[in-house]
């Protein structure tokens, strides 16, 4: 259980227990928090240990085996995947395209003797349901509603371990070397974190992970945000969005959840998808205009994230990935003087000169998350305060992903180059440093949104 950290919803865990229900085997769920990750930090770290407290419960007294590991300390944890595998049928696991986790999973296929399966539960659409890496929302759009009717009738099963043979116990040597967590400890992070070497100085926030957390975050925005979700969620004093994404990031929930909560209170069928492939964003699903800019959101965009990491591991974080005609006028314009130049740690550290830029870095520092509205500003403000725009998605790379919850994901990816141009077109007139790269100003920002007590809150 790598990416998809939760028991429902979960096409993986539902052919792992298919799996073990067909051979007539033991089910054993390992779940393991490395600490040489990326940007871990005590704010991911307590995230994570969050959803394993919900699965300890959950999981209590059933026939499956659920192990949760945190690493003690790097490399405490090697080996013991292999060592699990030494006399499994088959190992399944999860097929997410970014941050680390491929090349984990196939440097566990290359260890592995036991058959390694990996399953996709990412979105709505599978990853591989085309070959097509699309460059811009329309043409992913225009796809989806030419395909998406034949994959809405594909949904997770719901997931019982009752009939499961029951797990004996693991081997003395297993449980000697790679301990697990009990789930008195697991429901203390704050002192199993303190322990770990992983950055101390990114904390953990008052947002709680796991699947409890999320369906309470979930049924909240259902129930108070989404009828007004189409006027509401770019302002930020209203405070509209769904602030769904930390739990979809980390696998607590499935945008199969997600979506099937949203039609299930509109009402809505398949019945009433439009026909053709128009690409429009407004009218094919047969919803309300709120249910439908909220759907283009979960669906065409995010998962529009995953069609590029998917179909192009090798360079969609790199500048090399944004398209020629973006490369070609960030390039002409990269010798371009600048107003301001910060460092990686002045962003992080909110110590701009521009105080509307400022709130947007402190809200992610002090939450974990940035109002979407605001995180676009964010990346377009990176650009015109770096040297180059090769060392402005390193920034927004680094800052990112060090303070978000929902950093280190496809959509992440697309946003940080969504400001330089992908899925984008050239804009005119064309300016300084940006190009024909489209625009955007704190000055705007401040104009054209509902702010005021936004700026009172994260301002100085």
């Amino acid at each position: 259980m790598t990416a998809y950290r939760r028991l429902s919803s979960n096409f993986a865990l539902q052919h792992a227990v298919e799996q073990a229900r067909e051979w007539g085997k033991p089910l054993v769920i390992l779940e393991a928090l490395r600490c040489d990750y990326p940007w871990a930090s005590d704010r991911l770290h307590r995230f994570v240990i969050d959803g394993m407290a919900d699965h300890a419960r959950a999981l209590a007294g059933s026939p499956v085996r659920y192990l949760p590991y945190v690493e003690p300390a790097r490399g405490a944890g090697k080996g013991l995947l292999a060592q699990l595998a030494h006399d499994a049928c088959v190992v399944v696991t999860d097929d997410f395209p970014s941050f680390f986790l491929p090349r984990m999973v196939a440097a566990a296929g290359r260890r592995l003797d036991a058959r390694l399966e990996s399953v996709d539960s990412n979105g709505v659409l599978p990853m591989r349901a085309t070959d097509k890496i699309f460059l811009t929302a329309y043409s992913f759009r225009s796809y989806l509603q030419g395909t998406l009717r034949d994959h809405l009738g594909q949904w997770p099963s719901a997931i019982t371990f009752r009939d499961l043979p029951p797990c004996p116990p693991l081997g003395a040597d297993i449980g000697a070397r790679w301990r697990t967590v009990p789930l008195d400890v697991l429901e203390r992070p704050e002192a199993l974190t303190a322990a770990l070497p992983i950055d101390h100085s990114v904390p953990a926030v008052d947002t709680r992970g796991g699947a409890k957390a999320a369906r309470g975050r979930l049924r909240r925005f259902i129930e108070q945000r989404l009828a007004h979700y189409a006027d509401h969620n770019s302002d930020p004093d209203d405070e509209g969005t769904s602030g769904l994404s930390p739990y979809l990031h980390f696998g607590h929930m499935s945008s199969h959840e997600v979506f099937e909560a949203v039609v299930t209170a509109e009402g809505w069928t398949s019945r009433k998808l439009g026909s053709g492939r128009r690409g429009n964003r407004e009218g094919w699903w047969g919803a309300s205009a709120s249910a439908e800019g909220f759907l283009d959101q979960l669906i065409t965009w995010r998962e529009l994230g995953f069609n590029m990491c998917a179909l192009r591991q090798d360079d969609y974080d790199q500048y090399t990935s944004l398209p020629a005609w973006a490369r070609t006028t960030l390039d002409l314009h990269s010798a371009d003087p600048r107003p301001f130049v910060y460092s990686i740690e002045e962003f992080a550290g909110a110590q701009t000169h521009d105080e509307v830029w400022n709130a947007a870095q402190r809200e992610l520092a002090v939450t974990g998350t940035c109002h979407n509205y605001m995180r676009m500003l964010w990346g377009k403000k990176i650009l015109d305060w770096t040297r180059t725009p090769e060392e402005a998605l390193h920034t927004m790379i680094e800052v990112m992903n060090r303070f978000a919850l929902d950093g280190r994901n496809p959509n992440s990816y697309s946003g940080y180059c969504w400001t330089l141009g992908r899925y984008d077109r050239a804009w005119g007139p064309e300016r300084p440093i940006f190009g024909k790269i489209r625009y955007m100003s704190s000055a705007n920002t401040v104009r054209k949104l509902r702010m005021k007590s936004y700026m009172r809150k994260w301002g100085k």
